[in-house]
């Protein structure tokens, strides 16, 4: 039977791996959280623009004297 401390260190060894994995796996996270902050930004600008460049439209549309 294995003794009390020999199972103890198992176990934290076990932990210890476990904790080195989430890290990995957190890191990854925070990689791909970045890049898809990055791409929501740029969506968000697109939309932004597109309603700019709509109002100009519909502006133009609305006053056809108005200078150009």
């Amino acid at each position: 039977m294995a003794s009390v401390l020999g199972m103890l260190e198992q176990r934290e060894a076990a932990a210890r791996v476990r904790v080195e994995e989430l890290r990995e796996e957190a890191a990854r996270l925070a990689g791909v959280l970045e890049a898809a902050e990055i791409e929501l930004e740029r969506r968000v600008i697109a939309r932004e623009l597109l309603v700019e460049a709509l109002a100009c439209v519909f502006h133009l549309r609305l006053c056809p004297d108005h200078e150009r």
